[in-house]
């Protein structure tokens, strides 16, 4: 049965597309067959994967009834590594399901029909609290919060908690939080290491050891359609994101996710 991973902020730019494509690549590397689920209208999860967004077979017409699972998926060039992707279309999902039965468990009922066939999925978050995460957070066992090691990171990140608890009060009483993960983290710079030190001290051990670097070669990749583990494997943060697999995967055999 596959563990269902939310990677979400409502902050943009902190590197939850970057988290959910690499970790997931990291994962494979380590054996796991493993689903992305690129649940941002802007798709860029998927042109990350080199994935080309169709019109027909993705994540809206999933969640609005209009094809399958096993149709909306697509396979990458990486063996044991799929995915659902994206279109701008996903941003009209809210409007058209705020009036449907049930509309906050689209996404888990249809993840019912796969998930057998992966070790993990993943749920690449759109930058919001909207119907969309909430469709992610009720259909997940766990979630991953990136945060950018800059001064504003932690705005917001009470509300996201907020909207943790309610939705394991009314629709997902199951749903962990994971970890924190700190990212863009630039140890030559001395605000980096004070805000990791202030996450650290206020989440304790919600936040994970391993800290993802600013570095040039993850931000070229996606536009290579590569995750960075394909596009350069020796570089700083390659090296963080295998790190950070074999820390989930740490985990799961310690039981602190159950």
């Amino acid at each position: 049965m596959a563990r269902i991973i939310s990677v979400s902020n409502q902050k943009g730019g902190v590197g939850k597309t970057t988290t959910s494509i690499n970790l997931a690549t990291a994962l494979v590397a380590c054996g796991s067959k493993v689903l992305v689920i690129d649940f941002d209208p802007q798709g860029n999860a998927s042109t990350g994967l080199g994935v080309v967004k169709t019109s027909d077979y993705n994540s809206y017409a999933l969640v609005t009834e209009r094809c399958t699972i096993k149709e909306a998926v697509h396979q990458t060039a990486i063996p044991n590594l799929d995915v659902i992707p994206s279109t701008m279309h996903l941003s009209g999902a809210e409007v058209e399901l705020v009036s449907v039965f049930s509309r906050e468990f689209r996404l888990k009922n249809a993840l019912a029909e796969c998930e057998t066939e992966y070790d993990y999925i993943f749920i690449d978050c759109p930058p919001s609290l909207g119907l969309l995460t909430i469709n992610a957070l009720t259909a997940s066992d766990d979630i991953i919060v990136p945060l950018q090691c800059e001064f504003f990171a932690m705005e917001g990140l009470s509300q996201l908690f907020q909207t943790i608890e309610l939705v394991k009060a009314k629709l997902n009483p199951s749903l962990n939080l994971m970890g924190v993960l700190l990212t863009m983290y630039d140890n030559r710079n001395k605000l980096s290491s004070l805000v990791a030190e202030d996450v650290k001290a206020y989440l304790k051990d919600k936040v994970f050891d391993t800290l993802i670097p600013r570095n040039v070669r993850v931000s070229e990749s996606p536009s290579f359609g590569k995750p960075v583990l394909l596009y350069d494997q020796k570089c700083t943060g390659s090296q963080a994101y295998m790190k950070l697999a074999s820390e989930f995967l740490s985990k799961f055999k310690a039981g602190a996710t159950v």
